[in-house]
């Protein structure tokens, strides 16, 4: 691995670090028609806005964390606080295990509990009470009781100067976990549409939200209550040769590969978000591997076990016979999250183009 590192690295440098370039580049949708009046807003404040009309139309909503009292270290809980008071809106000890606790116990209770978990890396400590306590209270007590109106926030992926400790993407652990929701959104829209189905949502949730996207996604969004399906994926550009498959913030990386393969090979690279990946679309993907026999798999998490190779597994079972070439996996490197090298660690269009152009001469 360190050699294909070093590798990356002696490549980039003979191209004076323009081949790989990671700059970042948001593509904002359009809004639906019938949503009525629209204000524009970065992710970080859709966020705000869904928590706002969350707290507002349900008086047993209330929202937890550390600092999310003083508006929590993006801003995503500003002034909530002194809207609805420390009874609603308020702080908690440094202890993970101890804030999703705390939220299974309200929910079973009957509130609608948010509970934030600063950095998604500092998830783990909480793993037990998400995937023994909060996944299973359902099963195993036969229906008779569910914790379902719990959902857990928390920032995720690459933030640009994050390194080990703050830039992880650990979607993949929690997919392996029946009884919960996980959901990435790609921008403001969708983020606040998917966040308020999740509270609202009858299962536990967990909401990844990729801090990239908090300031550097703007769009016109309705400020109207309004929810989006948490089990569809979504079909953002339409073609026949290439499938692209991606969620959170490397949905904008693989729209701008499909305009350099457009461009340069005069290829059309249909572009799937899958948005939800516990549950995940599987229609959306197989209709459009059968009609392109070509995929491409982009997520910023390690390779091995990450969950793009869940979709190549599922696509290889119901697609073989249709398939031009092997599924793809552009990802992150199986290694520690690095600081310095993260422009060489994260899937970059031109990464995603190269493998393309080994699907297309397979």
């Amino acid at each position: 691995m360190l050699k294909r590192l070093f590798n990356f690295l002696s490549i980039t440098k003979r191209n004076n670090g323009k081949r790989y370039n990671s700059s970042f580049v948001y593509f904002p949708e359009n809004v639906p028609s019938n949503q009525g009046s629209t204000q524009k807003w970065n992710m970080c404040q859709a966020i705000n806005n869904a928590l706002d009309i969350a707290l507002r139309s349900d008086p047993s909503t209330v929202i937890f964390g550390e600092d999310v009292g003083f508006g929590g270290v993006f801003r995503c809980t500003l002034e909530l606080q002194k809207k609805y008071g420390k009874e609603r809106v308020f702080n908690t000890p440094l202890c993970e295990q101890g804030i999703v606790g705390f939220g299974i116990g309200l929910a079973v209770a009957g509130a609608t509990a948010v509970a934030e978990i600063q950095f998604a890396d500092y998830m783990f400590p909480a793993l037990d009470q998400i995937v023994n306590e909060a996944a299973k209270y359902r099963y195993r007590s036969g229906n008779l009781f569910n914790c379902g109106k719990l959902t857990i926030r928390t920032p995720c992926s690459a933030v640009g100067h994050g390194a080990l400790y703050h830039s992880q993407s650990p979607e993949a652990y929690y997919t392996h976990t029946p009884g919960i929701k996980v959901i990435i959104p790609r921008g403001p829209i969708k983020a606040k549409g998917l966040l308020l189905a999740c509270i609202r949502d009858k299962n536990p949730c967990l909401f990844f939200e990729p801090k990239l996207l908090y300031r550097g996604a703007v769009e016109e969004v309705p400020i109207c209550d309004y929810e989006c399906s948490l089990e569809k994926a979504e079909v953002l550009r339409n073609g026949n040769d290439v499938t692209l498959i991606g969620w959170g913030s490397q949905v904008h990386r693989l729209l701008q590969t499909a305009d350099l393969v457009k461009k340069k090979l005069n290829v059309n690279c249909e572009v799937i978000d899958l948005i939800s990946l516990l549950p995940w679309d599987e229609e959306t993907v197989i209709k459009s591997v059968k009609k392109t026999g070509r995929v491409l798999i982009a997520h910023e998490a390690p390779k091995t076990s990450g969950f793009g190779g869940e979709i190549a597994s599922v696509i290889q079972e119901k697609c073989f016979l249709y398939l031009e070439a092997p599924v793809c996996r552009v990802t992150g490197f199986d290694t520690p999250f690095p600081h310095i090298f993260e422009p060489f660690y994260l899937p970059t269009q031109w990464r995603c183009f190269e493998q393309i152009q080994n699907l297309l001469s397979y």
